[in-house]
């Protein structure tokens, strides 16, 4: 009987430590423009990262999280999986999101989420006016982001995503594939970012970054641009780059 106990007990320590071991995910969801069912791609982003067996996933639909600094100290990375329309964001969660970033956590940031925050801007032809600042350390943690009116994609089509470092741990073994999204196009951004994909742009005629990493402080950010839908996520490759790359904000590396 005592050797019994002491099994339930070994187990239970095992199933414990291995709960402990898993990477601790914040997916801040809860808005988005009407084209994007929200709902229903974060709940097939959050299976993603679950079904890896690597991740413990906590879901919130709203910001006020961010102003929870404590709160935040029980995860490795934040995913953000949302545009907020109102591009309102409290300061207190502007300065904690960027603390916990730059003090050695990750971040991740999906499709039209880059959006969240930007500037309001007029454009007549290819002169664009700032008409109303948006919140521009946003754009630095983000590499790149979309502005509305500036960037833009042709029509939801299936279109080739060219990897560009095959070695990198994010990337190796996905070879060159097929994607069926929205390729997104002049995101905006001058910094210094580290290109793993890319896809050609009929819309914008240029070769367009579309999975990409930087370094924020002591942090790291891993940025990819696919999720317009469910059917676009039900891509082997891009749920492989989805774990990878918050694997390796959330910790440096990829196992």
């Amino acid at each position: 009987m005592r050797f019994l106990i002491a099994c339930l007990l070994a187990l239970t320590t095992l199933a414990a430590n291995a709960a402990d071991a898993k990477i601790k995910l914040l997916l801040i969801t809860g808005d988005d423009v009407g084209a994007h069912k929200w709902a229903e791609t974060a709940r097939v982003t959050r299976d993603i990262l679950v079904n890896s067996g690597k991740f413990d996933v906590k879901v919130v639909e709203d910001l006020s999280c961010l102003e929870n600094a404590d709160g935040l100290k029980a995860f490795d990375v934040i995913f953000f999986h949302r545009y907020d329309r109102t591009g309102v964001i409290s300061d207190k969660a502007k300065e904690n999101l960027l603390a916990f970033v730059k003090g050695g956590k990750g971040f991740a940031v999906a499709h039209l989420a880059s959006a969240s925050f930007g500037p309001a801007v007029n454009k007549d032809g290819d002169k664009v006016e700032v008409v109303k600042p948006g919140w521009d350390e946003f754009k630095n943690l983000c590499g790149r982001i979309w502005v509305m009116k500036v960037s833009g994609h042709g029509p939801r089509a299936t279109f080739k995503v060219n990897v560009a470092q095959k070695d990198n741990p994010i990337m190796k073994g996905i070879q060159d594939f097929e994607a069926d999204d929205e390729l997104y196009a002049k995101l905006q951004g001058d910094a210094k970012i580290n290109v793993l994909a890319t896809a050609d742009s009929d819309w914008s005629k240029k070769t367009e970054p579309l999975v990409f990493t930087l370094s924020y402080g002591k942090g790291r950010v891993f940025h990819e641009a696919f999720g317009h839908d469910v059917k676009a996520l039900d891509n082997p490759s891009i749920a492989k780059l989805i774990c990878r790359g918050c694997e390796w904000a959330a910790t440096g590396k990829v196992k």
